[in-house]
């Protein structure tokens, strides 16, 4: 972090819904405090009654415990919400400011219900930022109201900052001569890991040499883990967990694959493309904004047989690997241009 970065301690309620529910109990009874433990039970309670989206999940932590989150002091110039959903909520409601702006760095469709909810937070924001141009469209589709305050800042990354860590810090370290495949991302429904794994059972019955490595952690690591089991992936899928430079890993991998059901835009594309790395993507919403089909990687249905193929397309195809590479190595790299857009927008 930058030394102008102040990181304020975490809310007394976030440290709270930290413990255990027996440390939670404990705490509640010793500080004869129950109005957290009852909104933390209300909202586990609530999140199992049925399955709910990431937005229904959203609305209904904040409707249950918004009450006991105390409010930030301080008053700011300029408040900002990185993303939508609780973020967007909590600026919203608990900071003071002069300006708030939120932005969206996802696919936004949500249903009337949700949509009506979340209308009186974004009504107190100044305005609102896209992170691609699909990613915008989309929001104003959900919430027309809001195309006269919307604007796009592509999600920013400066190309030198990311080759100069890449040949810093620790990288691969098992030896392998195979095809190193590697997947960024949160393990979670959005990020397509179900396509991730059929793909990866689909090339091992092929008979290719490959190891399949996988950045991130979330929620669906233990199912991850199962199927791994299950279907005898242990020396083909490698979950790596997080990483605080996962540039080396991208560097030396052979294909950078995406196997997403949505994105605002695509960060993990974009650092695979700066880095020279090949890429096979799923068709998202947002993919166009960075990909150009056959040029500077390949661009495929979202199923785990047509991320497969376009991987062995790639494999196989060495005159197409040599031209996604040079093309790569030619086309433009970064945006460090849009922080522009982020002065004019806070100036």
């Amino acid at each position: 972090m930058p030394k102008e970065v102040h990181i304020l301690p975490p809310l007394n309620y976030i440290k709270f819904s930290t413990l255990s529910i027996k440390e939670a109990i404990s705490y509640s009874i010793k500080k004869f405090n129950f109005k957290w433990i009852q909104s933390r039970g209300r909202y586990s309670i609530g999140i199992r009654m049925k399955k709910y989206s990431h937005p229904q999940k959203a609305r209904i932590f904040w409707q249950s415990v918004s009450h006991v989150i105390e409010s930030n002091p301080k008053h700011y110039d300029i408040a900002i919400s990185y993303a939508q959903g609780v973020p967007t909520f909590y600026v919203a409601d608990k900071i003071a400011a002069d300006k708030k702006f939120a932005w969206v760095n996802v696919t936004y469709r949500i249903d009337e219900k949700e949509q009506k909810f979340q209308k009186r937070f974004y009504d107190q924001y100044n305005g609102i930022v896209a992170v691609s141009d699909s990613t915008k469209e989309i929001f104003i589709e959900t919430f027309p109201q809001y195309a006269n305050k919307i604007n796009v800042i592509y999600d920013i990354n400066n190309p030198q900052l990311i080759s100069q860590m890449a040949d810093m810090g620790e990288g691969f370290n098992d030896d392998y001569d195979g095809i190193r495949i590697l997947t960024i991302g949160r393990l979670n429904h959005q990020k397509g890991y179900d396509i991730t794994l059929a793909a990866c059972r689909k090339l091992k019955e092929m008979g290719v040499k490959f190891r399949w490595y996988v950045l991130g952690k979330g929620p669906l690591q233990e199912e991850i883990e199962q199927y791994i089991k299950e279907y005898k992936l242990t020396e083909h899928l490698i979950l790596l967990g997080v990483k605080s430079n996962p540039y080396p890993y991208i560097k030396h991998s052979d294909i950078y694959v995406q196997t997403s059901r949505f994105e605002g835009f695509g960060l993990a594309l974009a650092e695979a493309r700066m880095l020279n790395v090949p890429v096979v993507t799923t068709r998202f919403d947002a993919v166009f904004n960075q990909m150009v089909d056959g040029k500077n990687g390949l661009v495929v249905d979202m199923n785990g047989v047509a991320v497969c193929d376009g991987i062995m397309k790639i494999i196989k195809d060495k005159a197409l690997r040599e031209s996604i590479v040079n093309y790569l190595q030619l086309e433009k790299k970064g945006n460090i241009e849009e922080l522009e857009k982020f002065y004019e927008l806070i100036g």
